[in-house]
């Protein structure tokens, strides 16, 4: 059994340094700013061969109003999740009323707690923990996450209980990632906590709720999924807090990790300019892509019929990708998703075999052929993958460097259309062949002797 171990505390005692300290990651966002962690995230760890899962929470002061009451909420459900719960106080700020409260409220979980007393360098342990103690915790331990003093020792006394972790056989099925991306309160995490059937993350009427990609794995089917909940991304000019250029750059970090990119859109807002830049950063990742137009519920007909068409005109360039019209909040449509995803998905990581795409690249070429350069035509002369998700083929011919760009999305167009490559960019490179002769052109001095040795092969052959 791996142990759950949720961290635990009032806000900005340094939950999040130990997570990344724990999980010997930079998953969780670290800075010097109240709440700045909302959702519950996962992450593994392992030490003294003992493998474990940690929950990093939002910070909870009891006076929570608004978003920061859903994320006490979030905080409270970590509790109950873990079988290992590691209570987080400031040692700088000794013992505070928000400390009461969370420790009764872990008496009344009843789960196995450990009280972590942080920050404690340049104290004297003894002076800083004594007002601790009254709390009423068996086991106590001092530490500096950010330095990870105290951190090692520690885990070893909590994990001594579990057994060493054995690796099991990999059962052969693949998760399917899945980046839920959009600009702010476009409806992503309430698309999210749909597909999960629960309230799994921080839902609330106001943008930027979501700072953190969370990632959430799941099983439907017999399909493992995993979820990515991403902070929505505004136009660059609008980003001012640091905090927000993080949260971009996990973002676009989500969408480079991703399988398939589900771009969330404003149907009230229509399809504007930062979606357009959005998709352009999901292809540009070769990552498959399906459209979920949101809120489309209340929309009376005429404006339905102009974001379609909308749609078809500035989404050309993405022609590939399925379009939904869904309700997130009442789940119309919701389930449709999966379709398009699992279809995503099942293109981007097919295997293309050489001799195939060598047929399709022939039939591409007689019906249309490459243009002329300087006098001489193009020669296209075989195909064969250079990789998957996205799917990458690699043409071999003759001048190829000077393959203008609308005939390689013609080819695009081509290899997806023939091959049912939907829901996934095609990457199309090209190799030039090297001439076998280059280089080594006959000098007269040369042809004296070639002719000398042509003459006495052919005395020896009459011979």
């Amino acid at each position: 059994m791996i142990p759950v171990i949720a961290l635990v505390g009032r806000p900005n005692v340094g939950k999040s340094t130990l997570f990344n300290r724990l999980t010997r990651s930079r998953d969780a966002l670290v800075a010097n700013y109240s709440g700045l962690t909302r959702d519950r995230k996962y992450g593994d760890g392992e030490m003294f061969d003992r493998r474990f899962m940690v929950i990093d929470t939002g910070g909870i002061s009891g006076e929570e109003e608004g978003i920061d009451a859903e994320m006490a909420d979030q905080s409270l459900l970590a509790m109950d999740e873990a079988d290992i719960v590691l209570f987080i106080v400031d040692c700088r700020s000794g013992v505070t009323s928000a400390d009461y409260m969370i420790a009764d409220k872990l008496r009344r979980k009843n789960r196995l707690v450990y009280l972590v007393a942080n920050k404690i360098d340049g104290l004297d342990p003894a002076t800083a923990l004594a007002d601790f103690y009254e709390m009423g915790f068996a086991g106590m331990f001092p530490t500096t996450a950010t330095h990870g003093r105290g951190v090692r020792s520690m885990m070893e006394e909590i994990l001594e209980p579990y057994p060493e972790y054995v690796e099991s056989q990999p059962d052969g099925s693949n998760s399917i990632k899945i980046g839920v991306v959009g600009r702010p309160n476009v409806g992503k995490s309430t698309l999210v906590n749909r597909l999960l059937g629960e309230d799994r993350v921080v839902v609330f009427d106001e943008p930027g709720t979501t700072r953190d990609s969370i990632y959430i794995d799941y099983e439907r089917h017999g399909q493992k999924y995993t979820l990515i909940d991403t902070a929505g991304i505004r136009k660059r000019k609008n980003v001012k807090l640091a905090i927000e250029k993080f949260s971009i750059v996990k973002t676009l970090q989500a969408i480079d990790d991703a399988n398939v990119v589900v771009l969330m859109v404003d149907a009230h807002e229509g399809l504007v300019d930062q979606d357009l830049h959005l998709m352009g950063s999901v292809i540009d990742a070769g990552r498959g892509l399906v459209l979920g137009i949101n809120k489309w519920d209340g929309l009376d007909p005429d404006k339905r019929e102009h974001i379609k068409v909308e749609i078809k005109r500035r989404l050309q360039f993405a022609d590939f990708a399925d379009v939904h019209f869904i309700s997130a909040l009442h789940g119309t449509g919701v389930g449709n998703l999966y379709d398009s995803i699992g279809a995503a998905y099942a293109a981007a990581t097919d295997t293309l075999s050489a001799s195939r795409l060598t047929k399709v690249l022939e039939g591409a070429v007689e019906e249309h052929q490459p243009p002329m350069v300087h006098g001489r035509r193009i020669k296209l002369r075989f195909a064969h993958a250079g990789g998957r998700n996205p799917p990458v083929i690699i043409i071999h011919g003759n001048q190829t460097d000077s393959v203008p760009a609308q005939y390689t999305r013609y080819l695009e167009k081509i290899f997806r259309r023939e091959l049912g490559l939907h829901g996934t960019p095609v990457r199309v490179e090209y190799r030039t062949g090297d001439n076998p002769y280059k280089n080594k052109a006959v000098v007269p001095s040369d042809r004296k002797a070639m002719k000398r040795k042509k003459i006495v092969k052919y005395s020896k052959r009459n011979d």
